[in-house]
């Protein structure tokens, strides 16, 4: 397994056992067929750790069904009250990704989580009606957004060469991607700030 799939796995299984309430904004975990527009069959895992927590998807429409509607610029929670968001794959579609970085923190209890994952190298993806693309970050902007906050941890989400392939037409061809992987490895690209995006983990 990777280093970014593993921080993944360590970091969102430390978020199920350690908060006893959950937002997700967005659905990007991507478990809830009936309260998402997207599913993932890999991350399964995370099934019987959903059940034993109040786990919630935000989402600013109605469409895909989920439990609370509500913008993340302006998230309908008072200060100080939520245990833990989880925003992956949000922040480069909305208008206002600092705002949207405060409201979060204004939202979260002291000594809450936050699990984010923002593109850096990456395509465009928008969804017609439903939200735009306007955002990449890099490292350095991450280290900025999370300064109000008591520590985070970045890992970067593969390296140069996976990252260059993946956005050419055999970055389709997934079963390459050990291959891509291990040269990004044996040249050192892996520690390339020319990455596809970041997991950022952070307590208030």
């Amino acid at each position: 397994m990777t280093k970014w799939n593993l921080f993944f796995r360590e970091k969102i299984k430390k978020i199920f056992e350690e908060k006893k309430s959950i937002i997700d904004i967005g659905g990007g975990l991507r478990v809830a067929k009936e309260k998402s527009n997207r599913y993932e069959k890999s991350r399964e895992w995370l099934r019987v750790y959903i059940d034993k927590v109040d786990y919630k998807i935000l989402d600013p429409v109605e469409t895909y069904n989920p439990d609370i509607v509500g913008d993340i610029h302006d998230l309908p929670f008072d200060d100080t009250t939520q245990d833990a968001i989880i925003c992956i794959a949000v922040l480069e579609h909305v208008e206002n990704p600092i705002k949207a970085f405060e409201e979060m923190y204004r939202v979260l209890k002291k000594g809450g989580y936050l699990f984010v994952y923002v593109p850096f190298l990456y395509y465009y993806h928008s969804e017609k009606g439903y939200y735009g693309d306007f955002w990449r970050f890099t490292e350095d902007s991450l280290r900025w957004l999370s300064k109000p906050f008591s520590s985070y941890e970045i890992a970067p989400v593969r390296g140069a060469i996976e990252t260059w392939i993946m956005l050419s037409p055999i970055g389709r061809l997934k079963f390459l991607n050990p291959m891509w992987q291990f040269i990004d490895r044996i040249t050192r690209k892996v520690n390339s700030k020319q990455v596809s995006g970041y997991n950022l983990f952070l307590i208030k």
